[in-house]
């Protein structure tokens, strides 16, 4: 039975100064939106120029930060936070909301393009091949910190992991299902899905080779921001089967989840917006 490695939660220590794994992710996952918008620039047929990527960087950084922050204390843990108020600023102990973070890069984006004088969808067509591999970069982060883990399965589950993180809440599951005491004291923990990982193979890499490979061509404006809703939309209703589902302001559910919900309208604006791209360059 594989144990999640109990990584220290800080990368780097520097006397006072602690570098945490959580916040070496996100700058990877920059240098990485850096290095794949280099890439298209120097391919050509792109109005991107390289000042300009620095300063949708700059935009794209506020808004995933703030937004990702603001969506977990509201979507996810809002009685937390208003008992709690002063850790709402704390983004560096963790807790990110992907569906928050992406409504707040979106903002950002309308203002980047109204600054600039593009059109809203030149700038996220041109973006969104850059994003996934930040979010696989997001995902390794949440499992080095051992959060995130998955549902609880059976110890014969290939890949199930003990997280001795979970701990209360394998108790909590035993309390309702005593069937699985015996399993509880002979592995220490829960068997559980390491869902963080599904995510960052579905999410993370699966969805960029999509994007990247799509968008490869020209498309109708707006065809490849639709096909990253669509993608991860459903890559994530699907993770979120795996996932210990958030409580959220609907309450925790095994049926479908925060995350699912919160997919679910990234799954159908995607579609609608893709057919509706479509039509207009046949016109």
């Amino acid at each position: 039975m594989l144990i999640h490695p109990q990584f220290d939660p800080v990368a780097i220590h520097l006397g006072p100064l602690a570098i945490h794994w959580y916040g070496l992710m996100y700058l990877v996952g920059f240098v990485f939106f850096i290095w794949l918008g280099n890439l298209r620039i120097k391919g050509g047929h792109t109005f991107m120029t390289q000042k300009l990527l620095d300063d949708l960087l700059m935009y794209g950084v506020l808004g995933v930060i703030v937004g990702g922050r603001l969506g977990e204390v509201l979507f996810y843990q809002p009685a937390y936070y208003l008992a709690h108020p002063a850790e709402i600023l704390m983004v560096w102990q963790g807790g990110m909301s992907f569906h928050g973070g992406f409504l707040g890069v979106l903002f950002a984006m309308w203002l980047f393009a109204r600054r600039h004088g593009h059109t809203f969808w030149q700038i996220t067509d041109f973006i969104a091949p850059l994003v996934p591999l930040g979010l696989a970069a997001g995902r390794i982060g949440n499992f080095i910190n051992g959060e995130l883990w998955g549902r609880v399965t059976s110890a014969g589950t290939p890949g199930a992991m003990i997280f001795p993180q979970a701990r209360v809440e394998d108790m909590r599951w035993v309390e309702q299902h005593p069937e699985l005491l015996q399993t509880y004291l002979q592995l220490g923990g829960l068997p559980r899905h390491m869902s963080q990982l599904y995510q960052f193979a579905l999410e993370g890499l699966a969805l960029f080779l999509i994007l990247w490979l799509y968008s490869g061509k020209p498309r109708a404006r707006g065809c490849v921001s639709a096909v990253f809703l669509m993608g991860y939309g459903v890559f994530r209703f699907c993770a979120e089967y795996f996932r210990t589902p958030d409580a959220g302001i609907f309450g925790q559910s095994y049926s479908i989840s925060m995350g699912q919900w919160l997919s679910l309208p990234m799954i159908i604006i995607g579609a609608v917006i893709f057919v509706w791209a479509r039509k207009r360059d046949m016109h």
